[in-house]
């Protein structure tokens, strides 16, 4: 079956009818698959990314609009203009990521910096923007791609695993402020994903560990899971989903581990 096919999901074609959305870093990996599906339930998709060629041709392909953007540049994102269609966004979908693996002691400072720019200040000032919007229409679906490490932490990855934790706490805030406008926030957790982050991540890991590439996946990213593969970014899209629809408006303020069982034990 066709992973992009609206089929492979348990929510109706139709679900989302109506609704628009917002996802960031939504050109490839699991923004992608978020905005495949979304379009496929019916909603009017904004392909946000820094990658403005690559959001052109999603959006051209699921007949939605791109927005090119460098989610790290903050100060920008304080004043947004009505293009951005943040304003008018139903689900946001906080996805834009980088990593960086290094000891702490060795951890360059503006990268750490730029990581919590990203991954902690950016979905706050889009969460703000948003807000207004959906108190108004009574609607509002905040979706925070978080990670098994905003609930564990691993070595050698303290600006990632502390934007994570942030990201967590900031969603449990939106949750708590935005339920009685019928505004939801959500955190997904999912474990390594297919995704060319996780792919760099790879070599990465090789070097720190002294290992060849192809023991990172075995040795290093699923020593702690119990289920012994790599997420597949539909299978993250199909959550958001669900978490995107009428039926969970009494989901909120949840963190939801898609790990194989890593934060089990």
């Amino acid at each position: 079956m066709d992973p992009h096919s609206p089929r492979s999901s348990p929510i109706p074609a139709g679900a989302l009818t109506g609704r628009r959305a917002v996802v960031t870093g939504g050109a490839s990996g699991i923004g992608a698959a978020c905005v495949r599906a979304f379009a496929a339930a019916g909603a009017q998709v904004t392909v946000c990314d820094r990658d403005g060629a690559a959001a052109e041709a999603l959006a051209a392909e699921i007949g939605g609009s791109s927005w090119t953007v460098d989610l790290s540049e903050t100060t920008a994102l304080q004043e947004l203009s009505a293009e951005t269609g943040i304003h008018e966004a139903d689900i946001l979908v906080n996805n834009a990521g980088i990593q960086r693996v290094a000891p702490l002691h060795e951890f360059d400072p503006e990268a750490w910096r730029l990581m919590h720019r990203l991954m902690v200040e950016s979905p706050f000032l889009l969460i703000r923007a948003a807000l207004p919007g959906m108190y108004a229409r009574g609607f509002g679906r905040i979706l925070n791609i978080s990670s098994v490490h905003g609930l564990r932490a691993s070595p050698f990855k303290s600006a990632y695993v502390s934007a994570k934790h942030a990201l967590e706490g900031l969603s449990k805030v939106t949750a708590l402020e935005g339920a009685e406008h019928g505004v939801t926030s959500n955190c997904l957790n999912p474990a390594y994903v297919r995704t060319p982050l996780v792919e760099k991540q790879i070599a990465d890991q090789a070097r720190i560990h002294g290992i060849a590439e192809d023991q990172v996946v075995e040795q290093i990213m699923l020593t702690e899971s119990a289920v012994k593969r790599l997420v597949e970014p539909e299978e993250v899209a199909s959550l958001a989903l669900w978490l995107a629809s009428d039926p969970a408006g009494m989901v909120t303020g949840t963190s939801y581990a898609m790990d194989g069982g890593w934060s089990a034990s």
